[in-house]
């Protein structure tokens, strides 16, 4: 099965309103920036999404809302993981039409072996027809997929087309390319790795901060991947401190700060998590005003 998540994706935060709603109107206004930046696909209820203090019918609407605002223009990939197989299995029938794949999280809190995540990925990929893009992401899981695990997945199935790797280890990330069947791909999963994991070779990047700056980073990607590596280093560094700032309090608080002072969204979360320090507000600020006069 071929891969179709190539290039920049970018991980869609959930816009909310003052009363904590889902706010579908700034959310039809995220998607389509995104789309008329020039990204390749999006994804929708990735962890950036606080998907985890979704309801079901939230999720739900949520999905549909981007079905629809997207409107075929792009690839969508959906967040389905967790730590429940069984329970994952049972969900995959009710995805949407309209939504391509899906990207599954290797399972959090529950510390399987190697051999479970194994077996925990050969059930859902025998359970859907859909491509399923690995996301190893050891800070949020507590435990990592090895590249010996990520291979094995590779060459055993073939609707598991690619990995998003946010393990932060570039040893690993280079044993994966360098032993993968033909076919199956190394997304990014670290924002400020994109540039150096596509020059060894990775095909792209489920990006954070791409949303808020979606042509100069989906400009940065493309150079990458065509060897144009000195016009990909220039943007790479001119979004450097950006996006070291929108992490250095949690995500998604500091791209929803962006994303807010861009009058896109709005910057309300939901609990536990909270909004950035004001310090943070303003270096972000600062750090978006500067992007946006040297794009122009």
């Amino acid at each position: 099965m071929k891969n179709i998540f190539r290039g920049t994706g970018v991980a869609l935060v959930t816009p909310f309103k003052n009363n904590g709603d889902v706010d579908f109107d700034s959310l039809s206004k995220l998607v389509d920036h995104c789309v008329f930046g020039g990204v390749d696909f999006l994804v929708a209820l990735g962890t950036t999404s606080e998907s985890a203090t979704l309801s079901d019918s939230e999720r739900n609407a949520v999905v549909s809302h981007i079905v629809e605002i997207n409107n075929n223009r792009l690839p969508i990939l959906m967040g389905v993981g967790g730590n429940n197989t069984s329970l994952i299995c049972s969900n995959i029938n009710a995805i949407p039409k309209g939504v391509g794949g899906i990207l599954c999280v290797s399972p959090y809190y529950n510390k399987p072996t190697q051999e479970g995540i194994y077996q925990h990925f050969k059930k859902i990929s025998i359970s859907t027809n859909l491509p399923i893009v690995l996301y190893n992401v050891p800070g949020r899981t507590a435990s990592n997929m090895t590249a010996l695990t990520t291979l094995s997945l590779a060459n055993k199935f073939n609707n598991i087309v690619a990995i998003k790797e946010a393990s932060g280890d570039l040893e690993q990330v280079m044993q994966i390319i360098k032993d993968a069947p033909d076919g199956f791909d190394v997304l990014s999963g670290d924002d400020n790795l994109t540039f150096s994991m596509i020059s060894l070779g990775a095909a792209g990047v489920i990006s954070v901060s791409g949303q808020s700056f979606p042509s100069e980073f989906s400009m940065m990607v493309n150079h990458s991947l065509n060897g144009d590596l000195s016009l990909a280093r220039s943007i790479h560094f001119q979004l450097f401190n950006y996006t070291k700032l929108i992490f250095q309090e949690g995500n998604p608080g500091g791209v929803k700060w962006a994303l807010n002072h861009m009058h896109i969204i709005s910057d309300k979360l939901r609990l536990p998590l909270w909004e950035i320090s004001d310090e943070l507000k303003r270096l972000i600020e600062k750090e978006v005003d500067e992007i946006r006069k040297n794009s122009n």
